[in-house]
């Protein structure tokens, strides 16, 4: 746990001296890509760094909860709920240390709203990136098969977050790709937070209009549906947690 705080406060500093000053800058549209380009690094780095930091320990511990449980000492349930609420504190501390060196040095604007957006969103991303690795192991032999089938799905989240290719211009017999995708959502509610009700003009090249106006014609990211992906982010936080508690009630991989 150490380790993933000392990884967390150097992925900020890095991140933080990268990106210096760049969330108060919104000239043009290149500015936009810039700040989005921040969210989206971070949620890659500290959220793959989660994950997969997790499988290995989930997967030891599962074997000492096959070997207890065949003793009636674990049942499933109660033991899958203690691996997902003790991620719960530790993961917001990592957030509150990630999410005030990097709002200070990029720049963001310093409003308690948009301060505790973006915690929040953060805080679900690196939460359900946690539950995922552990789900991955939950549902696969070993960390080692986990990891595997997790880098997969890394893949397709990175193509289809909005990043790459906005949702705007990806063909319509993907999009459905784009809507399942969890990085998708938490880009929606970092950038929808931060920019999505801003008023100020911006040269995009041939007209001049507003970061609201770019940002939802860009990318279809409408601030007043920022409510709704905070549930949904939460809602996959939560879907994940309860997949890996499932899973590991159902499955059992060890071999006498």
């Amino acid at each position: 746990m150490q380790r993933r705080f000392l990884f967390t406060t150097c992925i900020a500093l890095l991140l933080g001296t990268i990106f210096w000053d760049l969330g108060s800058k919104r000239e043009t549209q290149q500015d936009i890509f810039n700040a989005m380009g921040s969210m989206y690094t971070a949620v890659l780095f500290l959220g793959i760094q989660n994950a997969s930091s997790v499988q290995p320990v989930v997967a030891i511990e599962r074997i000492v909860f096959y070997r207890e449980r065949a003793a009636g000492m674990y049942s499933a349930l109660p033991y899958a709920f203690g691996q997902v609420v003790i991620e719960l504190p530790y993961i917001f501390v990592q957030t509150l240390i990630y999410g005030v060196i990097v709002y200070a040095m990029i720049g963001f604007e310093w409003t308690v709203a948009k301060f505790l957006w973006y915690l929040f969103f953060m805080y679900f991303t690196l939460l359900y990136f946690t539950f995922y690795g552990m789900m991955t192991v939950a549902v696969t032999p070993n960390h080692n098969i986990a990891s595997i089938v997790s880098s997969a799905f890394y893949g397709i989240w990175i193509l289809f977050s909005g990043f790459i290719i906005p949702k705007t211009r990806i063909p319509v017999w993907w999009r459905w790709n784009y809507y399942i995708c969890p990085m998708a959502w938490t880009l929606y509610g970092l950038v929808a937070s931060q920019f999505g009700d801003i008023q100020k003009r911006i040269d995009t090249g041939e007209t001049r209009e507003t970061v609201e106006e770019f940002v939802s014609n860009f990318y279809d990211f409408k601030h007043n549906f920022v409510g709704y992906v905070a549930i949904i982010i939460a809602g996959i936080a939560v879907l994940f947690g309860f997949i890996f508690a499932y899973s590991i009630r159902v499955f059992n991989f060890h071999k006498r």
